[in-house]
């Protein structure tokens, strides 16, 4: 999770509805909006998923904000964070329970040959070159998101 803080020279609804009508203009997003009591907005941003081979490709940044209304001047405070799709930490979790798997049944001498062997280790090396691709379209997702935010609100 990353946070990515600043503040604007306008009202929470007019950012809300600022940031709601560009990116369904330009369309594949999903956005939530929450108005809440304290004069806060809240939203949700991720790409839709149009087909089930878009988790693996498109759909692993969900883009969750918080704009706070400041009393004392006509400012907001905007609070973004960045989080890994739900479905990405899962594959990676699965990974890693698979791979704890073989290690144990290894150590343990449960029925050990040269194929587990084999199939441990290929799966420890794919769930390494896994988390390195994850972390750099995360990171690459972030500055995407980043650069499209500013862009709409124009910071």
């Amino acid at each position: 999770m990353k946070a990515w803080k600043f503040k604007l020279k306008s009202s929470p609804k007019e950012i809300s509805e600022k940031l709601e009508s560009e990116l369904k203009s330009i369309g594949g997003f999903v956005f939530h909006m929450n108005l809440e009591k304290n004069k806060s907005v809240t939203f949700k941003v991720r790409k839709r998923i149009l087909y089930a081979w878009y988790i693996a490709f498109q759909n692993w940044t969900v883009v969750k904000g918080e704009l706070l209304k400041n009393d004392t001047e006509n400012r907001t405070n905007v609070e973004i964070t960045f989080n890994q799709h739900f479905f990405i930490k899962l594959i990676i979790f699965t990974h890693i329970i698979l791979v704890l798997g073989f290690l144990i049944a290894i150590i343990s001498g449960i029925n050990v040959n040269s194929t587990e062997y084999i199939l441990g280790g290929t799966l420890l090396a794919l769930g390494i070159v896994l988390w390195i691709a994850v972390q750099r379209k995360f990171e690459k997702d972030i500055q995407k998101y980043k650069s499209l935010i500013t862009d709409i609100l124009e910071i």
